[in-house]
């Protein structure tokens, strides 16, 4: 059976729960990081080097990057719908994976540091100010987007992208941080809602 291993508070463990859980794959999962068993033992650090949750462990296969994760078990339950296999259908897929694990995730991590998890080092106000500009700016481009399809990241139809958006697109609304009205990120957001993975993976069970 697919182990995964990772906290389940992690947003990249999250992912992979989701997906498990969207498309009914089982899976055995394991506690690791944070305040359960920690990461930076000889065990763990054989799977994973940069002592990072989540792993995988599928049969022989070790894999880590929650993205490619992602990108691995759709492929693997050849969920075309969620991965195309067509070049230009998987390009557009994975350009917003890709957005998602740079250009967003740079945006707020230092606001997100500073203000929800409290860290010491993330603590100057004109930095965290900068981060939360920045991560505006960010989910800016998604509302065109979404203005554009109508529906989900990449076209009317619900795809990886999503998954990984989608948490992002949670812990957006859910920072201390003053937010411009984007509606097309709304909707989406409560389109997402509307799935029973999302709700128990993405959205923590809250209404």
């Amino acid at each position: 059976m697919l182990q995964i291993l990772g906290k389940s508070e992690s947003i990249n463990v999250r992912k992979v729960l989701w997906l498990c859980e969207e498309i009914g794959v089982p899976y055995e999962h394991q506690q690791w990081g944070g305040s359960h068993r920690t990461t930076r033992t000889p065990e763990f650090m054989a799977l994973n080097p940069n002592a990072l949750v989540p792993v995988i462990r599928d049969g022989d296969l070790i894999l880590w990057e929650s993205n490619t994760i992602c990108r691995y078990l759709a492929m693997r339950e050849e969920r075309v719908d969620l991965l195309p296999t067509g070049p230009v259908g998987r390009a557009r897929v994975e350009q917003w994976m890709d957005w998602q694990a740079t250009e967003l995730n740079d945006a707020w991590r230092y606001a997100f540091m500073g203000l929800v998890r409290h860290s010491a080092v993330h603590a100057d106000a004109r930095t965290i100010a900068a981060s939360v500009g920045a991560w505006n700016a960010q989910m800016q481009i998604l509302e065109g987007q979404l203005t554009s399809t109508g529906a989900y990241v990449v076209s009317d139809t619900f795809t990886v992208a999503d998954i990984v958006i989608g948490l992002s697109t949670h812990r957006w609304f859910m920072a201390p941080i003053d937010r411009p009205h984007l509606p097309a990120v709304s909707a989406y957001y409560e389109l997402l809602s509307r799935r029973t993975a999302f709700m128990h993976w993405g959205r923590n069970g809250l209404p």
